[in-house]
């Protein structure tokens, strides 16, 4: 099976940091460009630290590339929505980064040129391809923690300096919520299998930046289900969920950064006053990788993580932004 050739637009610390030793070590995908928008000197440092043999100095001149199968969007936010577009009326087939886009609208839009021009997009929740996610469900379905009532979900860590980053744009799509709260809200609908009905979400907004630097929200759900997720700039290091039944619980202590402890995911269901725990280690970048590529090879359309749930996403991150703007329950729809 021959490999699928990457293109990379910008040279992003996520991507330097994560995504292109990701595909170095992945089967069946090569990076075999980079550009850069700003910087050709930075782009070709990294293209020779990564072994990658092209540079460009624009996004544009990558995009016109016909070696080139795909690219990978580590921009700012902001940018994700115009980038997808240009890639996708290239005919490049998209992995790009959290959050797609700004609004459920916009996602709509990108679907839009994705479908018209036969391209897979995936956006890259990384964590959604560690196999503990699903053995969590897996021990759900048996009953073993009886009926799902409650489920709780937190990302936090302490970002330090603010100024100049990113994170505190407003401009730019920044905010605890689009960040990582995006994470915890990804995992309440994967994990629950349902789409919240409403959602209240109680924020504390920089007064300088004008972003959302922590979110406590409260969503509800048709069955009579709840969860809360947190989101903060302000708090020491948490990736975790757990979820609530009528017999026992679940805790995912290492819930989206498992790669931190070696890739090593842990489940530790407690249930009449006993503990098990379960261990399952997976490479979760890697595997985020070869998923598409694999699509793209193989012509599958239905992806592990599709535009729909995106759009899933999106649309309970829109409410949690209007709840923040008019204090009070949104009706999700």
């Amino acid at each position: 099976m021959k490999n699928v050739r990457w293109g990379v637009l910008s040279t992003a610390g996520i991507a330097q940091k994560a995504l292109l030793p990701a595909f170095a070590r992945a089967d069946h995908a090569k990076v075999v460009a980079i550009a850069s928008g700003s910087s050709l000197e930075k782009a070709q440092a990294v293209a020779e630290k990564f072994q990658i043999e092209k540079v460009y100095d624009s996004y544009e001149k990558l995009l016109d590339d016909p070696n080139i199968d795909a690219v990978y969007i580590p921009l700012p936010n902001h940018l994700h929505k115009q980038w997808v577009i240009e890639a996708a009326k290239k005919g490049k087939h998209i992995l790009c980064e959290k959050p797609a886009a700004l609004t459920e609208r916009d996602v709509h839009e990108m679907k839009q040129v994705c479908e018209e021009n036969d391209v897979r997009f995936m956006e890259a929740f990384m964590y959604h391809f560690h196999p503990q996610h699903n053995r969590v469900k897996e021990i759900i379905t048996t009953g073993e923690i009886g009926k799902i009532k409650y489920m709780r979900a937190g990302f936090t860590f302490f970002l330090g300096e603010k100024d100049g980053n990113i994170r505190m744009s407003s401009q730019k799509g920044g905010g605890s919520i689009y960040d990582i709260g995006s994470y915890a809200i990804h995992s309440i609908r994967n994990i629950l299998g349902q789409e919240p009905t409403s959602v209240y979400v109680d924020a504390v907004v920089d007064s300088t930046y004008h972003v959302e630097t922590d979110a406590v929200g409260y969503l509800t759900f048709e069955n009579g289900m709840r969860a809360t997720f947190d989101s903060s700039f302000n708090l020491y290091n948490r990736t975790e969920y757990e979820v609530f039944g009528t017999k026992g619980t679940i805790k995912v202590p290492r819930a989206y950064r498992p790669d931190k402890q070696g890739g090593e995911g842990v489940i530790i269901v407690e249930k009449s006053g006993v503990t098990r725990t379960e261990s399952l280690v997976a490479d979760q970048y890697r595997e985020q990788v070869e998923h598409i590529s694999n699509a793209i090879l193989s012509g599958e359309r239905q992806l592990n993580h599709d535009l729909e749930n995106t759009i899933g996403n999106m649309r309970v991150i829109d409410a949690c932004y209007q709840s923040i703007q008019t204090g009070e329950k949104v009706t999700i729809q």
